[in-house]
């Protein structure tokens, strides 16, 4: 196939990007460059540096491309940022998005794969969290993702768009050659790692009050090379079927570290010690996210590789060792 991955020079778009050319598909990466990293981009893509908020580039791009797919993962992710300033994220996560689907409706792009979140269930009435549980968003991220599924579900069910939903709870790790590289970082295992690297003199936890076991939130970390097999099942699924499919999956590990216990667990990797700093909880922070899987290993038959918290960390880690500058020592 050939597919278009908005935010394909980011952190997860750059590596499903990898594992789209590494199965034989075409791929033209269509990113503004502001968070992404042009040399996260295989080489074997096109890029097209463009905003998805420029209809005008968007819409040439779609015309000239002939694409069978899109895969979306051009958002802002931050959920304390999106508590500030909530337009940012309403303008560019759902209207920006609502423009791309105008337009594949218009270049007949039947195919489309979003980068959807755990963050949609906000505070969850049980764990692991299954995809029929309660939509209940905390932050403005969420709530601009969850208008992007409402979308989905009329397209879909009145033009047959065929889509997958893909609600990933927290992304970690890193291949041999890509991984999260964000300026600034406020990620917890990148930050985590900077401290232990000694580039940062210490690392704040967000609220230790709780109602977990040791007081931090607790998350379910995800590869980023299983979350990109996930995308690529998800693809090639649909279009499969006489009828216009629509596919919502849970991607994660189903089992839970709390702040306090990725902390340990990078101390183990690096074998270096870290200073911690105990601060106030953020606005719109759920206590516990952790992830039920088993629909999307049921009907895709996916089976994520990396299942422990040392193993993520590890990846994340020897990447950062031989790529001590990030990305900057390659651009």
């Amino acid at each position: 196939m050939k597919v278009l991955v908005t935010g394909g020079a980011g952190y997860i778009g750059s590596v499903v990007a990898a594992a789209l050319v590494e199965r034989g598909h075409s791929v033209v990466v269509y990113d503004n460059l502001s968070n992404g990293h042009r040399a996260a981009v295989p080489s074997a893509a096109q890029v097209v540096a463009g905003d998805i908020g420029d209809r005008a580039m968007l819409d040439a791009t779609l015309r000239n491309g002939a694409f069978d797919g899109v895969m979306h993962f051009a958002a802002f992710i931050e959920a304390g940022e999106s508590m500030r300033f909530p337009e940012r994220f309403f303008r560019n996560n759902t209207a920006n998005t609502l423009t791309l689907l105008e337009l594949m409706l218009e270049h007949r792009v039947s195919r489309f794969v979003f980068s959807s979140t755990a963050a949609l269930y906000g505070n969850p009435e049980r764990t692991p969290i299954e995809e029929s549980d309660p939509l209940k968003p905390t932050n403005a991220y969420g709530e601009s993702k969850l208008l992007v599924e409402r979308m989905l579900e009329w397209f879909h069910s009145i033009h047959g768009l065929c889509y997958a939903s893909l609600r990933y709870f927290n992304a970690a790790g890193a291949t041999a050659t890509l991984a999260e590289d964000h300026h600034p970082e406020s990620h917890l295992i990148p930050i985590v790692l900077e401290a232990a690297a000694g580039k940062r003199d210490s690392i704040a936890i967000h609220g230790t009050d709780y109602p977990t076991p040791d007081g931090t939130c607790v998350r379910d970390y995800i590869h980023v090379s299983d979350l990109a097999d996930a995308h690529l099942l998800a693809l090639e699924r649909l279009g499969r079927d006489e009828q216009p499919e629509r596919l919502i999956y849970n991607l994660g590990n189903g089992h839970g570290s709390s702040v306090l216990e990725v902390i340990e667990a990078a101390k183990r990797v690096t074998g270096n010690p870290i200073q911690v700093k105990e601060g106030p909880r953020r606005a719109g922070d759920p206590e516990i996210l952790v992830a039920s899987s088993q629909k999307i290993r049921k009907e895709l038959g996916w089976s994520p590789k990396y299942t422990d918290i040392d193993t993520i960390i590890e990846s994340a880690w020897r990447w950062r060792n031989s790529h001590p500058k990030g990305y900057g020592d390659e651009q």
